[in-house]
């Protein structure tokens, strides 16, 4: 008899970033929900245009958001929350979190497996994490600048905070690389 471990499965998170989506402005097409990944979600939350159709049809399924089209362009569809789909939005943010998830970060993937002090790889990959880093952190202070310019907006402080945390940790990425570098 064979015995293993049991592995819950993941909870699906896309769909209730998407719930989020269009809580903040009703009626959104999926092109305009998959630009919001590339411009804004995306720093810190990754979702690919194949993945983000697929959700979108399940969750009218589940009565989550509905479909329509306005008139005189019915080849564009546009998604709206359902009554359910908010309550299901609401219960999700308010449901504690009992652990961080696991990043996949490559560098320290990559770094745990180097075995000696000396190994001449560690200093190029801190230089090009280095690199990377920096890169990230200049866009980061850009978008900072271009959406808030010292200023909170009424109803996206949590996009604010999330901005101040993401900088805070690049800037604390890179003060461990100097201490590791020496």
């Amino acid at each position: 008899m064979k015995v293993g471990i049991f592995i819950m499965p993941k909870k699906r998170t896309l769909p209730y970033i998407i719930l989020g989506i269009l809580a903040q402005k009703d009626e959104q097409t999926g092109r305009q929900i998959t630009l919001q990944f590339q411009n804004e979600i995306g720093e810190f939350w990754k979702a690919a245009h194949s993945q983000i159709y697929p959700e979108l049809k399940k969750m009218v399924a589940d009565d989550w958001i509905e479909k329509q089209t306005h008139a005189g362009n019915d080849k564009e569809i546009y998604y709206r929350l359902t009554p359910k789909g908010q309550a299901e939005l609401l219960a999700w943010i308010t449901q504690p979190i009992d652990e961080l998830p696991v990043s996949q970060d490559i560098f320290s993937l990559k770094l745990f497996f180097i075995q000696e002090a000396t190994d001449p790889r560690i200093k190029t990959m801190i230089a090009e994490e280095r690199a990377l880093l920096k890169k990230q952190l200049a866009h980061l202070k850009e978008r900072e600048h271009l959406l808030f310019d010292g200023h909170v907006n009424q109803g996206s402080y949590g996009h604010y905070l999330i901005l101040k945390r993401a900088i805070a940790r690049l800037k604390s990425q890179l003060v461990w690389l100097d201490t590791v570098e020496n």
